[in-house]
């Protein structure tokens, strides 16, 4: 009985999904108007999160069972399978939306980066002054996040090999390629031959403490995270239709629902990083942060690319000019940030501020 409260998220989960397929056309989105439609989302945004949350709580209990960096690990690729899982659903239904995954994406490099590294550092500078780091495990992700990142969101809009922020084939195959292969080699070094640098430096006994988690087996727990994922597959392409319908009705600007889809992405993750930050264990957040980012590049570009190409939609991964500021702003600060072996609240204050001008020119480049 205890185990069915614990895992009461993922039922939620697959009756919601239950109820959509009985209601049929009934709830459609142009049956209900907006008013209905912008409810329907919200319950379906917060049954969503409820399972997100319980995704998170089994991928820390197979964090403290196999210990780092396989536990942060896990919980980025199980977070990234529900980024892939939604941007697909978006690219599959209704009108081709070519930006979309781009904007999701550069969503996640902004609140990851600028957001969710800025409230770590900040939180945890202010708790802590000073917290320290593997600077080699930092380096190891920035070395793979920026040219990944330059390959995929900027060289489509300055060459002119396909209209726009397109990719021509020998571009996509390129991306594709390069995205797994370093990708590869990146789990090889986070995993195999160097997994010492993304640990904790003087990591005591202490740091291995599951607080209130309850642990069970490692079969367990991996049933469960893919049980509380299986709904949020399941329901995405539902969320994609109703977030559609309501941006659309209120006239909000496209670029608005990558956000929105990136926070429900990231948002159980991000407290995540937030608790590890407060904890003095400032190295799982910057697995967590960096590692999210790394692992967007890394496996949603090839999956877009693959998607696009399939099913013959187009597919814009070049960002605009003021955007491609925007992240190259971002990447140099973060090479700044990470070059010393502690940090302090002023380098968090400073990725929030970079967080505040990215929401700005959201709405400000709709107008």
């Amino acid at each position: 009985m205890k185990t069915i409260k614990m895992e009461i998220a993922s039922v939620a989960g697959f009756l919601l999904f239950g109820v959509f397929l009985y209601a049929g056309d009934a709830i459609n989105p142009f049956q209900i108007g907006l008013g209905g439609s912008l409810g329907v989302l919200a319950v379906l945004f917060l049954g969503m999160m409820w399972c997100a949350f319980s995704v998170v709580r089994h991928a820390e209990c197979l964090a403290t069972l196999l210990g780092e960096p396989y536990g942060t690990l896990i919980l980025t690729l199980a977070v990234i399978g529900i980024e892939v899982a939604l941007i697909s659903a978006v690219m599959l239904s209704g009108d081709a939306k070519p930006t979309l995954a781009r904007e999701t994406m550069f969503s996640v490099f902004m609140i990851v980066l600028n957001g969710l590294v800025g409230l770590c550092l900040l939180l945890g500078g202010l708790r802590h002054r000073n917290q320290t780091y593997n600077l080699q495990g930092a380096n190891a992700f920035l070395s793979v996040l920026i040219p990944l990142a330059i390959f995929a969101l900027v060289l489509p809009r300055v060459t002119h090999s396909a209209p726009g922020g397109q990719l021509s084939n020998l571009q996509a195959g390129f991306d594709v390629i390069m995205s797994v292969v370093l990708y590869g080699v990146f789990l090889a070094i986070q995993t195999k031959t160097h997994s010492d640098i993304f640990r904790q430096p003087n990591a005591s006994d202490d740091d291995h403490e599951h607080g209130e988690l309850v642990l069970r087996s490692i079969p367990f727990h991996v049933v469960g995270l893919l049980a509380a994922l299986l709904p949020i597959i399941l329901l995405s392409k539902k969320l994609a239709i109703y977030a559609d319908f309501a941006i659309e009705g209120i006239g909000a600007p496209l670029a608005l629902g990558g956000f929105l889809v990136a926070a429900l992405i990231l948002m159980p993750e991000g407290l995540s990083a937030l608790q590890s930050a407060r904890e003095n264990k400032l190295q799982r957040a910057v697995n967590i942060c960096l590692g999210s980012a790394v692992a967007t590049i890394g496996l949603t570009v090839p999956a877009v690319l693959v998607i696009s190409h399939i099913t013959g939609e187009p597919i814009e991964l070049g960002l605009e000019i003021a955007d491609i500021v925007l992240l190259v702003l971002t990447l140099v600060v973060s090479i700044v940030t990470f070059a010393n072996r502690s940090t302090n609240y002023l380098q968090g204050a400073v990725h929030l501020a970079l967080f505040a001008a990215y929401v700005m020119m959201i709405f400000d480049l709709s107008e």
